[in-house]
């Protein structure tokens, strides 16, 4: 049975992931069929030898507000279990899980999503991102950052007509200008990194849920691609900006 697009204007709403409300507000009585998120990465506060907090360095992105630390890597998991947990129970029987991290996250990300079912990991879709280096005009790739993709159930094999799986994509930060146009979020992910993933992991209808919609990189990415977009996000300021970004980008 195919899915109608909804009618109703998109929104983000103004919620805590690890608590019900927001999972209410987005969905209503029914369930997502693809967990497409990026959340707070596994950063640990940085301390002085003294135990003193250093302070966050202006001219660096990791250190720029809303990024969050966590004191240990117990803590994070932690925070990971509680946001997973929730989530996960808004989700179809079929669902994927598909979560952005960094080095650290991926070990507490893993295990939670096996306690939670999902013990088949399909892989790591790697973002390479492109940089430039200050001395010349060339791009050079310094940093990547990964998406854990987890299924309840083994992927089935392709079929002829199938485009083999996009396991790796190379961009830069703001390559479609939506990143300084919407705020500069350190976790901005552009078009093209974030469309192989709704493709491959969702169908045209279907509604995909992100707990920490950001400055609304996925939430805009599912609309473009014509599924529906359930998304939450606990800093006010930011709520705001997503859900006049989604309303400015529908079609019609």
């Amino acid at each position: 049975m195919s899915i109608e697009p909804s009618a109703e204007a998109p929104r983000c709403h103004h919620a805590d992931a690890r608590e019900p409300e927001g999972y209410r507000a987005a969905l209503g009585e029914s369930r997502a069929h693809l967990l497409l998120t990026d959340p707070p990465y596994c950063l640990l506060t940085r301390r002085r030898k003294g135990g003193d907090e250093r302070e966050p360095r202006a001219h660096k992105k990791i250190d720029r507000n809303p990024i969050v630390r966590f004191e240990t890597v117990r803590d994070y998991r932690v925070f990971t279990e509680a946001w997973m947990t929730r989530a996960v129970s808004w989700l179809t029987p079929e669902a994927r899980l598909v979560i952005w991290t960094n080095l650290l996250g991926k070990e507490p990300i893993t295990t939670v999503a096996r306690q939670l079912g999902y013990t088949h990991f399909l892989g790591e879709y790697v973002w390479g991102k492109r940089t430039t280096d200050k001395n010349a005009n060339e791009q050079l790739l310094r940093v990547y950052e990964v998406a854990l993709v987890f299924s309840r159930t083994p992927l089935p094999p392709p079929g002829p007509g199938d485009a083999p799986a996009v396991w790796a994509v190379v961009g830069g930060y703001d390559d479609d200008a939506e990143a300084e146009r919407w705020g500069n979020h350190p976790h901005h992910k552009p078009f093209s990194v974030l469309e192989p993933l709704v493709r491959a992991y969702s169908r045209p209808g279907e509604t995909v849920l992100d707990p920490f919609a950001g400055s609304g990189s996925t939430p805009a990415a599912a609309l473009r691609l014509e599924r529906r977009a359930a998304c939450m996000e606990i800093e006010p300021e930011w709520a705001a900006r997503v859900t006049n970004r989604l309303r400015e980008g529908r079609p019609g």
